[in-house]
């Protein structure tokens, strides 16, 4: 099979074309023809070295893809519903830049009615993190308010839909004010250009002083301290990502005083059992948002994964180097 991996840690030239064995289906997965994959930050600090892949899973990038089932366990294929020839998307450990992929069956779901596999491709991984960080963890409820840092992301542009149609308030933070009416357009009842304006200040005027509910923060470092001021009482911070450093100085008296949460996780190293709880809440909760368009893909742009251009070897390259920039609204993907 064709494939894209990563030929050396560095700069998105290092994401070549390759062709390597297909890969077989064992017990409890499934063997997919892939027709699109998405690009997430994670496939990034993998190529840069800074993301180990965790242990029996594939060292080709990729956490995402959607295509055409052609083989599997029967057992648990018939199980879970899924037959050869059904299109799925699924969330991977590794493996999904690639022409084959094979996925765990409870990782699996069907591609939403009305969608392409390209949409499709771009669904996984955010909203199996959002649902399990912003709905379980974060324990978001109808009538709270949740504030996005980094709301265009292709994390956030779930994040401010899925809140939304949960019956939350949404607010969300950009770097421009281009990027803050792109989340106004998605929903979000709020947004704040965090270049030139104080979110903290802002989320205590828009709340009238009380503060949110939930935060999703994927910057971290000296973020959270600010972040703590704009929580309400009994108030959860959730974590997921450090752009910003691992390392913060917090206030711990104020999370004494205001019962603060600060919480968070990585999918990724999660077992199977876990990553399947999450695709049953999904397709029970917000796979009918997407079927009925409440909800919908945001794909930003569209690569051939192996095609190379603009002086880089792989249309998987274009997209790593688009992504450095942070021009993009929503979600990258490549197909094949």
């Amino acid at each position: 099979m064709n494939v894209i991996e990563i030929q050396s840690f560095g700069a998105p030239e290092v994401l070549v074309p390759a062709v390597r064995p297909d890969p077989v289906a064992g017990a409890g997965e499934l063997l997919i023809r892939v027709s699109a994959s998405g690009i997430n930050r994670p496939d990034v600090l993998q190529r840069t070295g800074n993301y180990p892949v965790p242990p029996g899973a594939s060292d080709i990038p990729g956490l995402e893809v959607a295509g055409v089932v052609v083989a599997g366990d029967a057992q648990a294929m018939n199980q879970a519903g899924i037959s050869v020839g059904d299109r799925v998307c699924a969330l991977v450990s590794g493996g999904g830049y690639a022409q084959l992929c094979v996925a765990p069956v409870g990782q699996c779901l069907p591609v939403p009615t009305g969608l392409t596999d390209t949409e499709a491709a771009s669904l996984p991984e955010t909203f199996f993190t959002v649902w399990s960080n912003v709905f379980d963890r974060g324990r978001l409820q109808a009538g709270e308010t949740l504030l996005i840092q980094g709301g265009t992301s292709g994390i956030g542009v779930t994040a401010i839909q899925m809140a939304k149609a949960a019956g939350a308030t949404v607010i969300a933070t950009a770097g421009s004010d281009l990027k803050c009416q792109a989340c106004l357009d998605l929903g979000a009842d709020h947004a704040i250009n965090y270049k030139t304006t104080d979110f903290v200040a802002e989320v205590k005027r828009i709340t009238a002083g009380a503060g949110v509910n939930v935060i999703l923060d994927m910057v971290a470092g000296d973020y959270v301290a600010r972040e703590l001021e704009a929580l309400a009482e009994d108030g959860r911070l959730v974590i997921i990502a450090v752009q910003g450093g691992v390392k913060a100085q917090l206030n711990a008296g104020l999370v004494l005083r205001r019962r603060l949460t600060i919480t968070g996780s990585t999918l990724r190293p999660r077992p199977v059992a876990f990553k399947a709880a999450i695709a049953k809440s999904l397709r029970e909760t917000v796979w009918p948002w997407l079927a009925s368009g409440l909800i919908k893909p945001v794909v930003f742009r569209v690569y051939d994964a192996a095609q190379a251009g603009g002086g880089l070897p792989s249309g998987a390259a274009q997209a790593h180097a688009l992504m450095e920039t942070n021009q993009h609204v929503g979600k990258l993907v490549v197909t094949w």
